[in-house]
């Protein structure tokens, strides 16, 4: 019997397309979602994810971006971002959807 032992490249691999997949996924979790977030962006409510992640490199330079979420909280649109950090840190970033600021940034605990 043969067993699977990841790799750093498995790894990386599966990083690459957790990148690639989150901003994909980022405003589609089902159709009403998806037409509230597209009208958000209409009325310029929300920022593109491009600005958004510009913004995020400025604020926290150098991480990789795993999972981006775009939720609605009390009226105000919120961008969750999950990072990871130069040093392996798994941060939590969020941004205001229509300014790109730094709401808050939480690290998971090891």
């Amino acid at each position: 019997m043969t067993t699977f032992c990841p790799t750093p490249r498995h790894a990386a691999l599966w990083l690459l397309c957790a990148c690639l997949w989150g901003p994909v996924n980022a405003l589609a979790s089902d159709d009403g979602d998806h037409e509230r977030a597209r009208q958000a962006m209409v009325r310029g409510d929300v920022l593109p994810l491009k600005r958004v992640m510009e913004h995020l490199e400025r604020q926290r330079p150098g991480g990789h971006v795993l999972e981006v979420e775009l939720e609605e909280h009390g009226g105000r649109w919120v961008y969750e971002i999950k990072q990871l950090e130069p040093g392996g840190q798994l941060v939590k970033v969020k941004l205001n959807a229509q300014t790109g600021e730094l709401l808050e940034a939480k690290a998971r605990k090891r």
